[in-house]
């Protein structure tokens, strides 16, 4: 039996993707639905003052080098901070720390009354009670749509044996439930 010859085929590629057929809300709302840890995101600004803001837009990149990377909106007030400074923190929240998430997510507010922290590399602050901190050289910065893609060098790292994490889906804060 001979096989039949198999036709060309030929792909064309779109020089860029269509318009979306959905709203900002509703990418969102789908966004949602992966569930993600709770960090905060520390560094020192260079007239000394504390800089932080709580984001969920983590991820790893590279065990070699050790790089981790998050995002921030371009609007942002602690951008020129972040922008320049050489070195800033990733504090991956504990369970027991949803106010501290819920504090560092505002705006115009002193965030940083009663924080306990340590000072880590470049004056980046590492919150008291973390599940885990990275503290990064502040390595590369690509712009996309309205966010600053952040890449991290991890210099150092820590953790805290069997603490539970914050984990944030769906417009509310969760702890974990082991299966």
């Amino acid at each position: 039996m001979q096989a039949c010859p198999s036709p060309p085929f030929f792909v064309t590629v779109p020089a860029q993707a269509q318009a979306p057929s959905f709203s900002t809300d509703e990418f969102r709302d789908a966004l949602g639905m992966f569930a993600t840890g709770v960090t905060i995101v520390t560094a020192r600004a260079a007239d000394g003052s504390l800089v932080g803001l709580t984001a969920n837009s983590f991820n790893s990149v590279s065990l070699t080098p050790p790089l981790v990377l998050w995002s921030l909106a371009r609007s942002s007030g602690s951008m020129p901070a972040l922008g320049a400074g050489s070195h800033y923190a990733i504090n991956i929240l504990a369970a027991n720390q949803k106010e501290l998430a819920e504090r560092f997510a505002q705006k115009l507010l002193d965030r940083w009354t009663d924080v306990a922290f340590a000072e880590g590399l470049g004056g980046a602050p590492l919150l008291a009670g973390a599940a885990a901190s990275f503290e990064c050289f502040n390595r590369s910065r690509y712009d996309e749509g309205d966010h600053v893609i952040f890449v991290g060098e991890v210099e150092r790292c820590s953790w805290r044996e069997g603490a539970s994490p914050l984990l944030y889906h769906g417009g509310r804060f969760y702890t974990e439930h082991p299966l």
